[in-house]
């Protein structure tokens, strides 16, 4: 380029020299004419002359313009070429794999490809005109994405090794800076998070054969081919010769063992070299400290990628003992059947060919009903009864046909009774193919059966009352809707409020509120003489009752309120309750479950505005309930906008005996909506308007962002759960918002937990779980919420591996009271562990439910015991703000 820029400076000077020459050749004849004509006027000159002279300066003229218009020309193609250059040059760097940055002699950058504001999350809006290195590395740690000071930074990054920069996603990029001629700087940004990730891959698989090799028993020993020197040995190496590693590598075998010893050692290395396969195995006497030893060894020539001999390496062993080599065996033998005894399943090896059993373990003595050495040689027909020794012996008979594995559950007979047990048969082949050997596994799933019964159970019906639950409801209501389509038959759906369970929460606490709850759910099951009744929400039941309409309905109503209406003893206190309910008919008030127990609720809001204990039919002018809701939907979605929602956050600690001692690990982040003219909103109100309407995908964005961002401004890095509704699975990229969120905020992925219910995975399975297995794979955490109150979530539990499971607060609030609560509770428990997950416990409020779940493992609680639902800035102190505590203290 230097080159080219003199040739243009050049032109000029050359130019010039042209037209001089031009005018050097004229100027001569104009003189000599001049003088001449002195003497003369000037009519006194020729002329001719006067039209040379003439003709002579136009032409030098025109010549003259010539040349300006070539070097105008040359010098536009070269300044076009000089840009092509440059933009090629632009290009190209923009393309490299590597950021780079060029500064001049005064620091200040001449140059940043695309790559270098890529790699750091940087934009071209970021830099501006002067900006200098150290502008450009405080912007850097302004973002997060430098963690070191500005002279760390050029002096590590100048060093022959450069500067690793770990960035907060994990990434490490390679930085090296150098200093031009002219005082100007190059610095490249090479991402090797690949190269350290193999690099440590790398280190890790030769440390791992290494570990390998060190705890193989055999002696284990390479040398090089040319000069016959060690280059490895194992620990049993030198723990046979009393040599370490490090002074053996390097040597050869006469330097290390007595020239009996050497010369038996490299006679055997010889032979290997000379042997057609490579591989060379004999026995011969070596001496090791004075004392005669036989080892046998197998020798094995290692070649290269070109076919040629490397490295030898041998494997041998100290023979001399053979008799404590079989006490070895035996001792082996003994482990092994000692091993197989306490195999906590009962295993039977059975002989195809006679059906004798030939190995039956302790565990199978209960399947037996006899000593395992008594059964040695039996058959199932002289064990079993008849019947059950039929049964077996065809199960075995098709187990050995299928030449697989059959794997089924049946019954058999136990000194403790029939019990439920998981039989797997295998057949095990002889050389020829044929099978010689059945084994058998009986594991007793009788327990485990009995507690999946259990969470069906709970699945369909509340864990207080033991009532179906809505979903339970809905069903039957279904059910029977199909059952009367087409007749003439009508029944009612009737909705039940209980009044006065608020009042008797407050004054008595909730746990007599739950025993009235109980209470109650028996009278009205026994007022319905066997209809069903249901348990719908806190304080709501629903009841169907056939019959002539509406008579039937109103007088099981009064027949209700009747029951209900005398005292409640409990724990030595009388407590009233009333019921106010609501009713609706089918098929006049709904063709649908849905549609009648939601006209049924309406009639139940307009009995309760009338007054407590009444009794309402649905109506049709009761949509203006439906239009209220829509208003409140309306509202939401202005105050969305509005910003009228803010966040609580609720604790979340390590289960222990008592609050002091349980460590806060994160918070739950909460919606609440303060309403300009409502006042604060229940979120059992508008979270519900919020799913039907949709809105809850945009709420859910905003919660979702505002939790990450607070969280990340905590000192304490902490967890923060946030609630994904199914509703943002099936509506958008939830995958995408999350990870956006993340770089946002800054939020590290691991410090985040998405709470998911089943509804996730119930309207399309196989989507909601790629989608959550993506979600993992950005670094989240992924939880289960509202454990159990589902129908199928053990089968999800198997298709996901969940990070943790929220046991529901409907199985915590019986503890203490209900043995039924604590079993399944405890079930729960020990379910998550068996499957590596870890538990957490909503609606903790007593100390006697926390210690409960400390004694039984629950890794963490949550609930009004540790904390309500705040403003974070209540807990500054739990999250590491102290400036901010010792600031409210003081002004508090």
């Amino acid at each position: 380029m230097a080159e080219k820029n003199w040739q243009e400076g050049s032109m000029l000077p050359i130019a010039v020299q042209a037209v001089v020459c031009l005018t050097s050749a004229v100027a001569p004849s104009r003189a000599y004419a001049d003088s001449l004509a002195a003497p003369s006027r000037l009519g006194d000159l020729d002329p001719n002359l006067i039209w040379e002279a003439l003709i002579g300066g136009i032409v030098v003229c025109a010549f003259a313009v010539a040349i300006a218009l070539w070097i105008h020309s040359a010098l536009r193609r070269n300044r076009r070429a000089q840009l092509r250059r440059n933009a090629f040059i632009s290009s190209a760097m923009n393309n490299l794999n590597q950021g780079v940055v060029m500064t001049d002699a005064q620091r200040r950058i001449i140059f940043c490809n695309d790559r270098y504001l890529e790699i750091y999350g940087l934009t071209r809006s970021d830099l501006w005109a002067g900006m200098t290195g150290y502008d450009i590395l405080e912007l850097r740690r302004k973002r997060g994405v430098l963690g070191v000071s500005d002279d760390d930074f050029y002096e590590k990054a100048s060093s022959p090794n450069g500067l690793i920069t770990e960035l907060p996603d994990g990434r490490a990029i390679l930085v090296k800076y150098f200093i031009l001629p002219n005082g100007g700087s190059v610095a490249t940004h090479l991402d090797v998070s690949e190269q350290r990730k193999l690099s440590r891959q790398l280190a890790a698989t030769k440390q791992f054969l290494e570990s390998v090799l060190d705890h193989v028993p055999a002696c284990v020993a390479a040398k090089n081919i040319e000069d016959g020197c060690y280059i490895f040995a194992n620990s049993a190496y030198e723990r046979f010769w009393g040599l370490s590693r490090d002074f053996a590598v390097g040597r050869n075998a006469r330097e290390l063992f007595e020239p009996g010893s050497a010369a038996s050692i490299e006679a055997a290395d010889r032979a290997a070299l000379a042997s057609a396969d490579g591989q060379y195995r004999n026995e011969f006497e070596v001496d090791r400290a004075g004392e005669r030893r036989m080892v046998a060894s197998i020798r094995i020539v290692v070649r290269n990628e070109s076919n040629k001999p490397e490295f030898l390496l041998v494997v041998f062993e100290d023979i001399t003992d053979r008799q404590s080599l079989s006490k070895e065996l035996e001792s082996t033998k003994k482990f092994l059947e000692l091993v197989v005894d306490n195999i906590p399943v009962a295993l039977i090896v059975e002989q195809v060919k006679d059906g004798r059993y030939l190995l039956a373990n302790r565990s199978a003595e209960t399947i037996l009903n006899r000593r395992r050495e008594e059964a040695t040689g039996l058959t199932a027909s002289d064990i079993f009864n008849a019947k059950e020794a039929k049964l077996i012996i065809a199960r075995d008979e098709a187990a050995i046909k299928k030449r697989g594995m059959i794997t089924e559950e049946h019954p058999i007979s136990t000194k403790d009774g029939l019990r439920l047990f998981l039989t797997r048969r295998a057949t095990v082949l002889n050389d020829a193919g044929e099978p010689q050997y059945l084994i058998k596994t009986h594991e007793d799933v009788t327990n485990r059966r009995q507690t999946e019964s259990r969470m069906a159970h709970m699945a369909y019906h509340d864990g207080l009352t033991d009532l179906p639950n809505r979903a339970a409801f809905l069903q039957a209501l279904n059910q029977m809707i199909e059952a009367c389509e087409g007749t003439d038959e009508e029944f009612a759906v009737l909705c039940v409020d209980l009044d006065g369970l608020k009042e008797v929460n407050d004054v008595f606490g909730h746990a007599l509120g739950d025993k009235l709850l109980v209470e109650v759910a028996q009278r009205l099951q026994d007022a319905a003489r066997g209809g069903l009744v249901a348990r719908l929400s806190g304080d709501e039941f629903g009841l169907i009752i056939d019959g002539k309409q509406p008579d039937a309905g109103l007088a099981l109503a009064h027949q209700l309120g009747e029951v209900l209406a005398p005292e409640f003893h409990i724990d030595g206190r009388a407590v009233r309750a009333g019921i106010t309910t609501g009713m609706s008919i089918f098929p006049h008030n709904g063709p649908d479950g849905a549609a009648l127990l939601a006209n049924a609720g309406a009639a139940l809001f307009r009995a309760k505005q009338k007054s407590r204990s009444t009794i309402s039919l649905y109506q049709p002018e009761m949509d203006q309930q439906i239009r209220d809701r829509r208003v409140l939907h309306q509202d939401l979605s202005m105050a969305i906008k509005n910003g009228e929602l803010s966040l609580a956050f609720q604790p979340q600690g390590i289960a222990r005996n008592s609050v002091a001692e349980s460590e806060i690990i994160g918070f739950e982040a909460l919606a609440r909506w303060q309403h300009p003219v409502r006042g604060q909103v229940s979120p059992a109100d508008f979270i519900p308007i919020a799913e039907e309407s949709g809105l809850i995908v945009e709420m859910g964005e905003w919660i979702l962002r505002e939790a990450c961002r607070e969280a990340a401004s905590w000192p304490k890095p902490l967890q923060v759960a946030v609630n994904l509704s199914p509703a943002q699975f099936m509506h958008g990229d939830v995958v995408r918002l999350v990870h956006s969120i993340l770089i946002e905020t800054g939020l590290a992925p691991g410090r985040l937990e998405l709470e998911i219910t089943e509804g996730v995975l119930i309207e399309d399975f196989d989507r909601g779980l790629a989608l959550l297995r993506r979600l993992k794979a950005l670094g989240v955490r992924i939880s289960m919420d509202d454990f159990g109150s589902g129908y199928s979530s053990l089968s999800y539990l198997q298709a996901f591996p969940f990070d943790k499971i929220k046991i529901d607060r409907a199985f915590i609030i019986n503890l203490g009271r209900n043995p039924q609560s604590a079993a399944i509770v405890r079930a729960v428990i020990d379910l998550g562990h068996g499957l590596e997950m870890s538990i957490i416990a909503e609606g903790v409020e007593t100390i006697d439910q926390l210690a409960f779940l400390a004694r039984e493992g629950c890794d963490g609680v949550q609930g009004y015991l540790l904390g309500k639902p705040l403003p974070i800035g209540q807990y500054a102190g739990f999250v590491g703000r102290v400036e901010a505590m010792e600031l409210a203290l003081k002004t508090g």
